[in-house]
């Protein structure tokens, strides 16, 4: 059984494992240009993200409760990105 230490350190690692993707690409590719403030709404979104699966994770106490409400949370993360990423819907939020 995992505790609930090791549970925080591999659920809070896995975003800056992600940040560091950008980070290295950028020193090998002119195409990959992310500045400190693309930096920062994704470690905005990412440590948001793993905050709220640790809450989901302490809170509800079935597996099938949390399954759902983490694939929710994921789901959201993943149309807030392609929003941010290419502007899937033309919203203001994503500068279109």
């Amino acid at each position: 059984m995992i505790t609930r230490s090791q549970r925080n350190t591999i659920l809070f690692s896995v975003p800056v494992i992600l940040l560091n993707i950008p980070l290295i690409a950028m020193q090998f590719s002119k195409n990959w240009d992310w500045s400190l403030l693309d930096f920062v709404a994704a470690g905005v979104i990412l440590f948001g993200t793993a905050l709220t699966i640790n809450l989901i994770l302490e809170k509800f106490k079935t597996t099938k409760s949390r399954l759902i409400m983490i694939l929710i949370t994921l789901t959201i993360l993943a149309l807030v990105w392609i929003e941010l990423a290419v502007g899937i819907f033309g919203s203001p939020f994503a500068g279109s």
